[in-house]
């Protein structure tokens, strides 16, 4: 039997679109924003760091990273952000979600300036410096999924949610955009300023000194973005639901959301939460109520990430297989970065952005559901698409059918499971324990992403020694990469079905907060109808 709704969350669900909700989705998009271009921009500049560090006299090709350095560069960050994901979220429940999200976004601003003022004697301990900088940007990222997601479900009126949490979600298209961008600028000044030879014309001549300038440059740039939201962050209410619900203190949350709504709000202090009915995230009623949910979210969000993550972070490795960026002897240092930022922009462009808006616009229309199936399947046959005729699109003249294709897969992904394996976690759970389970699904995506950009770094590699880059062992090839990838989101796919519908209900009612007894059979049927 459900309970009466108290009038602030009443108020909240039905009220039209504001220009809170918008202050709302810049506040927190900023921070998604700055995460996106964070975790992304370090896959512009490993090649760059290659050439710097590990220079080897008389080779036939740059330096590169060893394989140990480059895996440790690339995955260092998302071993923080599953460590952040993990602690701010259970720190969300505990403490409220606005006091903790200043954390997050000082933690973030500090360690993106440090990670550009990463110095030492060696080589190796530049890299270190750098990889206890990104780990401790990841934590603060890590916080940043959880907290904004909660905040946004949170404050969005029931109707249009999924469109506002998408919205914000979405700004990590404009923050990997930004991170093409910015390094396109960067690397086309210092190449007009500082010309070089190619690397088989002159070895040394090809990385002038002042392209140790040029990472350290894109690397810092993330800071601005994240402190230019410092204060408005700091000056956002807490959210009614957690004021009401966790903290019980209904009066504060009628008078908070007064303001914010304008409107006057009734307290209903007397139809606060049973405390009998607070079970906890590891007692058998969460796992009766929740249990499926809580699997369903995982690993839909683990499988994606090992696909998304390895596909994003390796495409100048993709695209240098396919012979769409030229071999690195034939170009200096701040060509190939060139070179590579403007391929990944391209895509960014092309497939990412759009991706992930039109889930924002049609994701409160066709459904949570439909939108994740769609995209797992459609990713499957596009990485099909890629991986069964390769050798076709390895042949010249035949590369921007592969782009076109890559490009898709990058659409489908955002315009389906990864934005839906983020909104989703927001809305189903409880409002005493959203955080934290937002933060475990996060973290099992960040595991899949770890595995993704540990993996494929090794799989990727020609199964011909010979062909393998310096350092590296025989992989499994692009193609068979391609293949693994396709088979994750098919298992995705299936996931999917553990995961409820949430579109066109109130926070309440899909957590089971309003109901006096035991679940019934409508909210224990986790599989949309």
């Amino acid at each position: 039997m459900a309970r009466d709704q108290l009038q602030v969350l009443s108020a909240l669900d039905a009220a039209k679109t504001q220009w809170y909700h918008f202050t709302a989705i810049v506040i927190a998009g900023m921070g998604f924003f700055t995460d996106a271009y964070d975790l992304f921009c370090i896959s512009l500049v490993t090649k760059l760091l290659g050439r710097i560090y590990y220079y080897r006299a008389g080779a036939a090709d740059p330096g590169s990273l060893p394989p140990n350095v480059a895996a440790a560069v690339n995955g260092v960050a998302f071993c923080g952000t599953l460590s952040g994901q993990l602690f701010f979220g259970w720190l969300g429940d505990k403490m409220g979600r606005k006091r903790v999200y200043g954390m997050t976004l000082m933690c973030m601003v500090l360690c993106s300036i440090a990670s550009g003022l990463s110095f030492g004697h060696t080589p190796n301990s530049v890299m270190a410096t750098l990889c206890f900088f990104r780990f401790w940007l990841g934590f603060g990222i890590g916080g940043d999924y959880p907290l904004s997601a909660t905040i946004m479900s949170e404050y969005a009126n029931k109707k249009t949610r999924g469109a506002f949490i998408a919205a914000v979600f979405a700004m990590q298209g404009f923050g990997i955009l930004t991170g093409g961008v910015v390094t396109l600028v960067v690397s086309a000044a210092f190449r007009a300023r500082f010309d070089a030879p190619a690397y088989q014309d002159s070895a040394l001549a090809s990385t002038p000194p002042q392209a140790d300038y040029v990472w350290r440059i894109i690397l810092m740039f993330g800071a601005i973005p994240a402190l230019l939201t410092y204060y408005w962050r700091m000056k956002m209410p807490e959210t009614a639901r957690y004021t009401a619900l966790v903290a019980k203190n209904a009066k504060q949350a009628a008078s908070d959301m007064a303001k914010v709504l304008q409107v006057e709000i009734d307290a209903d202090e007397d139809k606060a939460a049973d405390p009998k009915k607070e079970f906890g995230l590891f007692s058998g009623e969460f796992w009766a109520r929740h249990g499926l949910h809580l699997v369903g979210t995982t690993t839909c969000w683990f499988l994606l990430d090992i696909a998304f993550y390895s596909q994003n972070l390796f495409q100048k490795d993709i695209f240098s297989a396919i012979h769409w960026i030229p071999k690195a002897r034939t170009m200096s240092a701040m060509e190939e970065v060139f070179r590579i930022a403007r391929a990944q922009t391209l895509i960014a462009l092309c497939g990412t952005v759009p991706g992930y808006w039109f889930t924002v616009a049609l994701i409160d229309v066709v459904g949570r559901f439909k939108i994740q199936v769609m995209g797992f399947a459609m990713m499957t046959v596009f990485m099909l698409g890629l991986a069964v005729p390769y050798h076709h699109w390895t042949t010249p003249g035949n590369h921007i059918g592969f782009v076109v294709m890559y490009a898709f897969t990058f659409f489908f992904a955002n315009f389906g499971p990864n934005a839906t394996t983020f909104i989703v976690p927001a809305e189903i759970f409880p409002a005493r324990l959203r955080s934290t389970c937002h933060g475990v699904s996060a973290a099992a995506g960040k595991a899949g992403a770890i595995i993704g950009s540990f993996g494929f770094l090794y799989a990727a590699q020609s199964q011909d020694k010979a062909k393998t880059d310096h350092g590296y062992p025989a992989g499994i090839g692009v193609r068979n990469s391609l293949f693994v990838l396709a088979g994750c989101n098919v298992l995705g796919l299936a996931c999917t079905f553990f995961v409820p519908e949430s579109n066109g209900k109130s926070l309440e009612e899909l957590s089971g907060e309003n109901e006096d007894d035991a679940p019934t059979a409508a909210h224990a049927r986790t599989v949309p109808v």
